[in-house]
């Protein structure tokens, strides 16, 4: 079988990036960074610290969160190389006087503005984008990074640190709900229960739909039981009972389980990318008239009010806290049978809430 991941704003094109020829890098002092090359990761003290174009902030880093698309990364499913990294906190120390010295969050892709895709509104999807520790842009995993000011969000004083990490993929979960309208009288699948199925599932409950979760762990289910969310094991789903089903897991057994749940007109989103070829009953989609939706990035305002407002829980997800001095022993966690989230601490210097 294939390698898959979950993570929702995966980008299949990647330009390898290296020091000597990145924009964003010149020699201005160097950062501790952890560096990805050739499937190996190594914590270098020799790459330049980051200096900011024209319309970029310089960031330092003060916590990080490992994804699935970062730990595929290491295994060849991409080539990148560089810094990977995109689920960040840090505190903006240049390129923009507003926000100096104040607590922020990142929105991944940099995009041009002036692309027929910018254009027309799409600006995820802008034609020369780079994208966070994933294509063409060093990432979170470094003590600085750079992203233009347009990007970035206030941290509410409200969020912790370690909450404010989990704005990127909470973002991405809602995303479906800018997608498709979900309401009370759905019927509502999610497939996978591991880090971003669990926001999925936590997002789609505040919305009143008729939610069951499958998975495979006890423990992660055990978590969304304890909020009120109804969970089945071992795939069991009933077959065309839903209206809407979300496949969070990346693998074509979690495709197949989505199909097979959903109603004739139903909706299937594809919250994860697939490694390789995926299979698909191409005829029981036409049969069906099934409607699929691909999902990716999503907007990161209410995902910080939710945070703030305390409406979803994400302490319950965090497995693992590590310094950045470990951060190759981070990866290794993070991929454990079972583990969800696992923090890397960048920077250990203190900073008031904003």
């Amino acid at each position: 079988m294939a390698r898959t991941h979950e993570d929702p704003c995966h980008e299949l094109r990647v330009t390898p990036l290296h020091p000597s020829r990145s924009p964003l890098f010149h020699i201005n002092g160097t950062v501790r960074s952890l560096w990805l090359e050739d499937r190996q990761l190594n914590l270098r003290d020799d790459v330049p610290r980051p200096d900011p174009p024209p319309g970029e902030a310089l960031v330092r880093v003060l916590k990080a969160g490992i994804c699935n698309t970062d730990v595929e990364l290491t295994r060849g499913y991409h080539p990148f190389t560089g810094i990977p990294g995109h689920e960040f906190v840090g505190v903006v120390e240049g390129g923009s006087a507003l926000l100096g010295g104040r607590r922020v969050v990142g929105e991944i892709n940099a995009v041009c503005g002036t692309c027929r895709a910018c254009a027309a509104g799409r600006r995820t999807h802008c034609e020369r984008r780079t994208v966070l520790g994933i294509v063409g842009r060093h990432g979170a995993f470094a003590e600085y990074l750079t992203l233009p000011v347009a990007n970035l969000h206030l941290v509410p004083d409200s969020v912790s640190t370690e909450v404010a990490v989990f704005t990127e993929p909470l973002a991405a979960a809602l995303e479906i709900q800018q997608q498709i309208a979900i309401g009370p009288g759905d019927r509502v699948l999610v497939v996978g229960d591991g880090k971003l199925g669990q926001l999925v599932a936590q997002t789609l409950a505040l919305t009143g739909c008729g939610l069951r979760v499958v998975g495979r762990h006890d423990a992660k289910l055990g978590l969304l039981a304890a909020r009120g969310i109804a969970t089945t094991r071992d795939g069991n789903a009933d077959r065309g009972a839903f209206d809407v089903a979300v496949e969070c897991t990346g693998n074509p057994d979690g495709f197949s389980i989505a199909q097979r749940a959903l109603r004739p007109r139903g909706t299937l989103v594809l919250k994860s990318t697939y490694a390789g070829a995926l299979t698909v009953d191409a005829s029981a989609v036409v049969v069906n008239e099934l409607t699929l939706v691909g999902s990716r990035c999503g907007p990161f305002s209410p995902a910080l009010e939710l945070l703030a407002t305390r409406r979803v829980a994400v302490e319950p997800l965090i497995h693992a806290r590590y310094p950045l001095a470990r951060a190759v022993a981070a990866f290794e966690h993070a991929q454990r049978a079972g583990v969800l989230k696992v923090l890397v601490e960048v920077s250990d210097q203190q900073v008031a809430a904003s």
